[in-house]
């Protein structure tokens, strides 16, 4: 367990032992505690950008740390809830409305379809017309390759938003060093 002050000079030796690209917050939940992060951040007072990454539950926590954060990344799984979209989109806009780049990474699943992942991105171009929108494709495709359908998403997704891209998810030994 972790105070703010602890928490803070924990991320500011780690961040004083060599160069780093940024600082992620990260879980499921990532901004379940908006204040402490607010306080731990407020103390490290870091040059590197930090990235909120999250599920997008708690946008009222984007109003509390949107000083402290620069980048907030909403990751939803398709198929999913509408009420989840619904409360992830807000998320979005908030983080538009305080001025922080915003995007969103769709995790897909072999059972979603090319409607859930559709929907998602015309959620989220209405949510904000300035966000990113990353579709990472099912383990079907782990082998490396995408096919077809992902190429055809890809140009159905890009005539509602035109920032999206597709990419591959890295498993195996390049993500565990």
């Amino acid at each position: 367990m972790y105070t703010s002050d602890a928490l803070a000079r924990e991320l500011g030796r780690g961040l004083s032992r060599s160069p780093v690209h940024s600082v992620c917050i990260s879980g499921r939940d990532a901004l379940a505690n908006a204040e402490f992060l607010q306080a731990a951040l407020q103390t490290l007072a870091t040059t590197a950008p930090v990235i909120a990454d999250t599920d997008g539950q708690r946008p009222e926590a984007i109003a509390v740390l949107h000083p402290y954060i620069q980048v907030v990344q909403v990751i939803l799984e398709v198929p999913r809830v509408e009420a989840t979209v619904e409360r992830a989109m807000e998320t979005i806009r908030a983080a538009a409305r305080v001025g922080c780049a915003h995007a969103v990474t769709i995790a897909g699943t072999d059972e979603a379809s090319d409607a859930d992942y559709l929907q998602i991105v015309e959620k989220a171009r209405g949510a904000s017309e300035a966000v990113q929108i990353v579709i990472h494709p099912g383990r079907a495709t782990e082998r490396g390759v995408l096919d077809r359908r992902w190429s055809v998403l890809l140009e159905h997704a890009m005539g509602r938003h035109a920032d999206v891209r597709v990419a591959l998810r890295l498993s195996g030994p390049a993500t565990t060093q």
